[in-house]
């Protein structure tokens, strides 16, 4: 008997990403998915009318590419793989050519429609046209809107009949047979009148010309302002895309040499002068400037860079020259992170979509019913002439329920509002995120490196003769610098940043929970803490004031003497970031509740707390506590964000419901997380919020109009306001309204571009 492989031995799903031509609404994006789902293998698949693209997992090397493109195309549509080699310059040039071919298509249509809408439409408002139409053009008249409307529909308009009516014999009927059907009923009945009136009822010989012309000019008019609208929700990633620059300054031979980007590899040394581009990720060996990082960050102000600094290629060097060291190029520099990131979270679906597919996925056949529904109505009990009623309302039907709107309400939110949170330095990774972010009622930070800077400095030093101070600092500094205790770092980078200089340390000891101490230039220095000092037999009452201003604000006091006598007090504390006050006030603002979890003693914990307005501590929370302590909060009730940065925040940040990682952190802090933070800086996690709650509200204003819409016109081109008030709704009218639906929601989306972060 074989036993079942463990989990561990499963094969992870992989992701395969397709660009998908020729969708046209949301009921095209269910085939498709539909179809793709019914390869064997696939685990899931996800498309998105937005981009264009669907997304494929299935275990690695169990479905190929060929099958799902073959999927594709047997549901109607044409599928290619999308190669990593691809651009996102490529996709905007796509979209260009074809909103230009939409344009040349419209321009025909406009000019062969408007002689039939003109005569047609003006004969009814004009009683002098109509009777100059009689007398000039009679019978003829007829025959030239055939002939016009002929050049339209078999022209600008044959790609409705191509894609529509093999999607119809599919029994899988979409935008584009709802266009097919209602235009090209309209035209076979008046090509009928025209030519062969005698196979209608007496009194039913009227012609509908100008309503097939005008639906299909109307049609690409709506389609051509919606490829120009989505070729702008792109935009943040063409940006991004022009920031890469194309070439570098190379160091060959002792002497900067123009290469192209691809030639530079890792370790290569690399010069930039002032106001050119870093060309990739590295290291500064030689030179200073100051950077403007804004496309990463977005933050403006310009940051120093020195020897030793890391600098990301596409930010932008302002004064001095440096030299440094590549360190990631390619896919791998944080640029073409970026990108790939706000790609992906383009692509994505917010659960809100779930329910837009399951209405879409019945919607298209329930629409065509009620137009046969309303065709019989009409025709049974509708008034003379019954059967051109049938027909214009059924028609009518057909065109104003295209579900496109309902398509476009999701996916184009979120691809402004992904590309607006990348100019604003903050990277949704998961999609969702936009979503599960703004019902989050808990925040929950880390503290070190999160709410602080993440390196201790020495934030007091007392001393007992104040004109002996640097003195002091100069000679603990130099002792504490042989221990590998933070508190030794802190003392030396004081005493650097001061320019103290350095002091010959003979005889160094480390006493074990108590303290150090040496001779600094022939003098004895001991630092340590209270209990090292009666060790010592030295007497510390004198900072006794001091020692218990520096508890009340969570600081530990420690001392210094020197040859035997009290020297200082002096405390060394992780300090806070000078955004967290401002961000824990403005997460007050949105109404959420704010929780710091730290492995810091409680008292040191809550004096932080206090002193940035935070609602609850968990404090003195081991490295493998934090996850423990998520749930705690999920527990008490809603969705918690939790914000880190360390190795040791990841499989918090996973189990929360929105995981927050500081782009400054660790890179496995930031693979675990559900959005980043790139400047580092705190005040990111109220933009994402905030942005969060402005992309879902922008979204349901989406379905509330493309829903809204449809269920407010279809009864009224069904007829309903006829009996009571005698009013029709044209076919003409219908097709306008349809596409302004369209163009309505992608408009709504494209306003989260000047979305402001509240102060």
């Amino acid at each position: 008997m074989t036993s079942m492989p463990s989990p561990q031995t499963l094969t992870p799903d992989r992701e395969l990403d397709l660009t998908i031509e020729g969708m046209t609404c949301a009921s095209c994006v269910s085939r498709v998915e539909k179809a793709l789902k019914k390869v064997p293998g696939v685990s899931s698949a996800s498309v998105n009318l937005a981009t264009e693209r669907a997304t494929v997992w299935a275990p690695a090397g169990v479905v190929s590419t060929d099958a799902l493109e073959q999927a594709v195309r047997g549901a109607g549509y044409e599928a290619r793989a999308v190669q990593a080699s691809d651009e996102p310059d490529d996709i905007s040039e796509k979209r260009d050519l074809e909103a230009s071919a939409l344009l040349r298509s419209l321009l025909v249509a406009g000019v062969l429609t408007l002689p039939i809408f003109v005569v047609e439409m003006g004969s009814h408002l004009i009683p002098a046209l109509h009777h100059w139409v009689q007398m000039t053009l009679g019978a003829w008249n007829n025959l030239l809107q055939f002939a016009l409307t002929t050049l339209v529909l078999f022209g600008p308009g044959l790609v409705f009949f191509r894609k529509g009516l093999p999607a119809l014999f599919r029994l899988a009927p979409d935008m584009n047979a709802l266009v097919a059907i209602g235009a090209g009923a309209a035209y076979l009945y008046s090509t009928v009148a025209t030519f062969l009136p005698g196979w209608l009822p007496d009194g039913t010989g009227y012609v509908y010309f100008e309503a097939a012309a005008v639906i299909v000019t109307l049609v690409l008019f709506g389609r051509m302002l919606e490829a120009r609208a989505k070729g702008r929700t792109g935009a943040a990633i063409r940006k991004l895309v022009k920031l890469r620059p194309k070439t570098a300054r190379l160091i060959r031979d002792g002497q900067p040499v123009e290469v192209e980007l691809d030639a530079v590899k890792v370790g290569d040394i690399l010069v930039v002068r002032p106001g050119e581009q870093i060309a990739v990720d590295g290291i500064v060996t030689e030179g200073a400037s100051f950077v403007d990082e804004a496309m990463i960050t977005g933050e403006p102000v310009p940051v120093e860079k020195g020897v030793g600094a890391a600098v990301v290629g596409g930010t932008i060097n302002k004064t001095g020259s440096f030299s440094y060291r590549a360190e990631k190029v390619g896919a791998d520099t944080v640029l073409a992170q970026i990108i790939r990131m706000v790609e992906s979270a383009q692509g994505a679906k917010l659960p809100i979509q779930a329910m837009v597919d399951k209405v879409t996925a019945w919607f298209v056949p329930a629409v065509m019913l009620a137009a046969a529904a309303t065709f019989l109505v009409w025709l049974i009990y509708g008034p003379d002439p019954a059967l051109s009623f049938a027909l214009v309302n059924a028609v009518a039907v057909l065109i104003i329920a295209c579900p496109c709107a309902m398509g476009l309400a999701t996916p184009t939110s979120i691809m402004v509002a992904t590309g607006r949170a990348a100019e604003l330095g903050v990277l949704f990774r998961k999609g969702d995120a936009l979503q599960t972010l703004r019902d989050a009622t808990i925040v929950a930070f880390d503290k070190t490196g999160t709410l602080t800077e993440g390196r201790p400095e020495l934030t007091d030093l007392v001393a007992v003769n104040p004109s002996q101070r640097d003195e002091i600092l100069r000679l603990v500094a130099a002792v504490e610098g042989r221990s590998e205790h933070p508190i030794g770092a802190a003392l030396v980078a004081a005493a650097k940043a001061s320019d103290l200089g350095s002091a010959l340390v003979a005889d160094f000891e480390a006493v074990p929970g108590y303290g150090v101490r040496a001779i600094a230039d022939g003098r004895a220095v001991a630092v340590g803490a209270d209990r090292f000092m009666k060790k010592l037999g030295i007497d510390v009452s004198g900072f006794a004031a001091e020692a218990a201003r520096l508890g009340k604000e969570g600081r530990s006091p420690l001392y210094a003497a020197i040859d035997g006598e009290l020297a200082a007090i002096f405390a060394i504390a992780d300090p806070v970031k000078p955004g967290s006050a401002a961000a824990v006030a403005a997460l007050h603002r949105l109404g959420r509740r704010v929780v710091m979890v730290t492995g810091d003693n409680r008292a040191t914990a809550e004096a932080i707390a206090a002193k940035l307005g935070i609602d609850q501590v968990l404090a003195e929370v081991l490295p493998d506590g934090k996850v423990e302590a998520v749930q705690s909060l999920k527990s008490q009730g809603g969705k918690v964000a939790f914000i880190g940065d360390g190795i040791n925040d990841a499989p918090a940040l996973a189990a929360a419901d929105v995981g927050i990682a500081i782009g400054t952190g660790t890179d496995i802090a930031i693979e675990s997380a559900d959005v980043v933070l790139m400047s580092g800086d705190v005040g990111g996690v109220v933009k994402a919020i905030g942005l969060s709650a402005a992309t879902i509200r922008n979204i349901q204003e989406n379905l509330f109009w493309a829903f809204a819409y449809n269920a407010a016109l279809i009864p009224i081109a069904a007829g309903a306001l006829y009996p009571a008030y005698g009013v029709l709704l044209s076919p003409m009218l219908a097709a306008g309204a349809m596409a302004m639906s369209s163009v309505f929601v992608v408009g709504n989306a494209l306003r989260l571009k000047r979305y402001r972060p509240a102060e």
